[in-house]
């Protein structure tokens, strides 16, 4: 009898903790079953009312485009019903869409076919939201459709030419007719210009529809870069312009188009070719463009004003630096019509500026000791602009609101972390998508005070599901390099971590310059992959080393002419603090990352060979002199100029110091960092007879995805890093 309760006692006791068991993270939980997707709050667009906003919906095969009231959350009108306005019978399906100004009309994009990084051909089709019509813009994919502000035309690129189109009537007008595939280009970027200055979209809309300012590019001086794509008997060969660390770029000129007279100017940008024309951007007067021009070098930054019928310029603005100059998109004109509004770290710290190029007058809005990330906008009832700052920690980004003259100071998002903030016209209210390094982000409505108003999407789901893994602990730490430097990480230790045992440890880094992996916000890279490394038994650690962002210009810019030499010692010097602790197998210490990142992994293995086990290098560059120019001769000058710089931190200059376990991994249509960097690696690691791993992704760009490719890729790694830490 007592041996049966204690049958009885015992099989209790199993079911309860099969009940209780949590679950252990599979590849086919990250690349195949989706998992953990994370929610976001799709198509949400704000209407020029201030009390609704639309998004797009989803049910069952239906899209629905869809009104909003902001104060209650209650769903409204319908604007657009795919299955209700078909197009040549057919349902289209909704990628993306976008308001007219005066919201009377709908761009619907369909069919995205993804060209390079930010650019991507587009089904375009126009839908008038009262008569209730919808009407396809051309029978070919285009790039870039904009609607201009008067509602009257709509421009699109097409070929490498610049077309616009009459609502009213349909006709089409060819503004360009001389582009031609890897020679001229207009109102389309360069493949470096869109993977380096951030944009794609080379034309922009005068305020009052008048006048059209695009980039024509010149790229027949560029050298060409043929890569093989393997779909076939025989291969093809993908042939585009790319001018790698010291060639010739394409020469720009900045053209003005009249809509009316059918005429252009060309802006004057000086005698100089030889330079770049980062941005171009209306100001208030709908007859003067504001244009960026930056010099070969990038340490002098120039802004012109261009008179949109003669094309003349005069500069209003430069600002010079003994490294570089940060080029983006914070820039807004006042409506004084004499100043604007800029950041720059001109004084050590990236900060908001108010300059007059009437009175000559330069103010700093936010001094101190820490970094401004963007400007949200510039609220002209109110006379305050709102922007997102580190001010409390790097970690973190909050949204505050200031007035012009730098006075009545207001943090707008008092809560921790990290948030991503979308502006809505009017600033009466905002999207805020907040998060935290372990908790999911939460998208909410608040208002120009900061109060929350709404949550659209809280990622409940998300939430529920990570209670059902067994996750390790992640948390912030701080580790003082032999230098005495303290740098910011996060480490994620094994469930049920015991301090008195011993972990190997996989760091992972990316460590280019400005960048940050280290900050309060959910997810860090590869976290769910990283937590299921945790669930067998590593450590996973990350520190934000030198030359990373959002600590000021000194840290950030102490790289320049040197790129991965002191990237690389900080990684060693905190491999080495690892390894003095008590929780750590020194013997057990790797490293890997991802294109810089893995420039990174391999530089750091092949220095730090007494402290590192093994190494993965994923797409990495393998020597400077392979890579884009605008890119790396920001960092390094030309290889001509700074040859040392080049080939001292090259890892393909190191390949004879391989000692550890090394994994090389590329995708062979990598458009960004060429295959070539692998091919190079490899041969000098032959050379100095050294064993190594490798595989390679056929026909896989940067980003090596598509397909089973992700789940491979990741199980490669894993297994890897399983049979060699």
């Amino acid at each position: 009898m007592k041996y049966t309760w204690l049958l009885l006692a015992v099989f209790i006791c199993q079911v309860s903790l099969a009940q209780t068991a949590k679950k252990q993270i599979t590849l086919d939980d990250l690349f195949k079953n989706n998992t953990f997707r994370i929610k976001s709050v799709p198509g949400f667009n704000g209407m020029k009312d201030g009390k609704t906003y639309t998004k797009l919906d989803a049910e069952g095969n239906k899209q629905l485009i869809r009104t909003y009231d902001v104060a209650s959350g209650k769903a409204g009108t319908i604007l657009f019903d795919n299955q209700a306005h078909p197009v040549d019978g057919k349902a289209i399906t909704i990628d993306d869409y976008s308001f007219s100004k005066d919201e009377k009309f709908l761009l619907l994009k369909s069919g995205t076919e993804h060209i390079y990084r930010r650019s991507a051909l587009n089904y375009v089709y126009l839908y008038d939201i009262a008569a209730g019509t919808i009407r396809k813009v051309s029978n070919d994919k285009v790039l870039h459709a904009t609607l201009s502000p008067d509602n009257k035309q709509l421009a699109y690129v097409k070929g490498n030419n610049l077309y616009i189109m009459s609502l009213e009537s349909g006709n089409v007008n060819a503004v360009t007719t001389d582009g031609e595939w890897n020679k001229i280009i207009n109102g389309n970027c360069d493949w470096v210009y869109e993977e380096e200055f951030g944009f794609s979209q080379a034309f922009s809309w005068s305020p009052d529809g008048k006048y059209i300012a695009y980039y024509r590019f010149d790229e027949s001086g560029v050298p060409l870069f043929i890569m093989p794509r393997y779909f076939g008997l025989y291969p093809d060969n993908y042939t585009y312009k790319y001018p790698k660390a010291g060639e010739p770029n394409s020469i720009i000129q900045i053209k003005l188009y009249d809509t009316k007279t059918k005429t252009a100017v060309n802006a004057d940008l000086g005698t100089e070719t030889d330079q770049y024309i980062p941005r171009i951007k209306w100001t208030n007067d709908p007859s003067q463009l504001c244009i960026y021009r930056m010099n070969r070098l990038q340490n002098k930054l120039e802004l012109l004003f261009a008179d949109a019928l003669t094309g003349a310029t005069q500069v209003v603005y430069t600002e010079e630096n003994k490294s570089y100059v940060e080029v983006n998109d914070n820039l807004a004109f006042l409506p004084d019509n004499s100043s604007f509004l800029f950041d720059s770290d001109r004084d050590g710290y990236n900060h908001l500026y108010r300059w007059d190029w009437k009175k000559k007058k330069l103010t700093d809005l936010t001094p101190g000791k820490f970094d401004i990330a963007d400007i949200i906008g510039v609220d002209e009832k109110r006379k305050v602009v709102y922007y997102t700052a580190a001010e409390k920690t790097p970690l973190e980004r909050k949204m505050y609101s200031i007035s012009w003259d730098g006075k009545g100071k207001k943090t707008l998002t008092r809560t921790d972390g990290t948030h991503a903030i979308t502006k809505v016209e009017g600033y009466n209210y905002f999207l805020d998508k907040h998060s935290r390094l372990d908790q999911p982000p939460v998208f909410s409505l608040i208002d120009n005070k900061g109060k929350i108003l709404r949550t659209l999407e809280d990622n409940k789901e998300l939430k529920e599901t990570m209670q059902q893994y067994e996750l390790g602990t992640i948390s912030f730490k701080q580790v003082t390099g032999e230098d005495g430097t303290t740098f910011n990480a996060w480490m994620i230790t094994p469930p049920n971590f015991d301090a008195n045992k011993k972990y190997p440890v996989l760091m992972y880094q990316y460590s280019g310059p400005g960048s940050q992996e280290v900050a309060d916000r959910f997810p860090i890279r590869d976290f769910f992959w990283h937590q299921m490394l945790a669930e067998k038994g590593y450590i996973i650690f990350c520190a934000d080393g030198t030359g990373t962002g959002f600590r000021g210009e000194a840290f950030k810019k102490k790289t320049y002419l040197q790129l991965g030499k002191y990237e690389s010692d900080d990684q060693i010097s905190i491999a080495r603090y690892l390894a003095n602790q008590p929780y750590v197998d020194k013997n057990r210490i790797g490293i890997w990352g991802w294109s810089y990142g893995g420039f990174m992994s391999s530089t750091c293995l092949f220095k730090g060979s007494d402290v590192f086990k093994m190494a993965i290098a994923v797409a990495p560059v393998s020597n400077w002199k392979y890579y884009d120019n605008i890119y790396t001769e920001r960092y390094m000058r030309t290889p001509k100029e700074n040859p040392q710089g080049y080939d001292d931190n090259a890892p393909e200059k190191m390949a004879a110091n391989l000692k550890g376990k090394f994994l090389l991994i590329h995708g062979t249509a990598d458009d960004n960092v060429h295959f070539q960097n692998a091919v190079m690696l490899t041969d000098a690691l032959i050379k100095a007879n050294k064993d190594f791993d490798g595989e390679y992704y056929p026909n896989k760009a940067h980003g090596i995805s598509g397909g089973n490719t992700r789940h491979h890729l990741y199980k490669r790694m894993t297994d890897f890093i399983q049979s060699n830490l």
